[in-house]
């Protein structure tokens, strides 16, 4: 009768390995997609990943959506859908989406002009030293527009922007 030499198996580590996909939920992978497929302009794909997102609350899929509404990219575009998500984006306090909707409010695409709350909104985003929001901020000061004429107001927000001869 012949011994059969058996090897032991190797030594186990104590923790499992892990892999990529266990130290990225499902929501993380979701996001990424989505905004992945928005920046390469794959807009039909970014709505699928992205709309249940910011249905959800997430306001970086809320500003995407926004965006793709109100240009009607991968979707007919829908205003009110627009204007819904990127102020969630806004009061979730996106800068961006700050900018964005003072713009709305400034224009008067996908709701009423109201160059108040464009100020409103502009300053939110300025404040937070979104420079273009700055630089719109001093423009509305300069000019009056939703909020007093202040010169000196404008002035300190275009420097604020890095206008250094105002």
């Amino acid at each position: 009768m012949a011994l059969l030499a058996i090897k032991a198996p190797p030594p186990r580590n104590k923790r499992p390995v892990q892999t990529m996909t266990d130290t990225i939920s499902n929501y993380d992978m979701q996001i990424s997609s989505g905004i992945a497929a928005f920046e390469a302009k794959h807009f039909a794909r970014a709505s699928g990943l992205l709309s249940p997102l910011a249905e959800a609350g997430d306001p970086q899929a809320q500003y995407r959506m926004a965006i793709m509404a109100q240009n009607g990219l991968g979707m007919h575009e829908n205003q009110g859908l627009a204007y819904r998500f990127m102020k969630a984006a806004a009061e979730a306090g996106m800068d961006i989406a700050q900018h964005g909707l003072g713009f709305m409010y400034l224009e008067g695409e996908c709701t009423d002009r109201d160059p108040v709350q464009a100020a409103h909104w502009f300053r939110l985003a300025a404040e937070q030293g979104l420079v273009g929001s700055q630089t719109t901020l001093a423009r509305l000061y300069a000019e009056g527009l939703g909020v007093e004429k202040n010169p000196e107001e404008a002035r300190k927000w275009y420097r604020l922007a890095g206008f250094d001869e105002v």
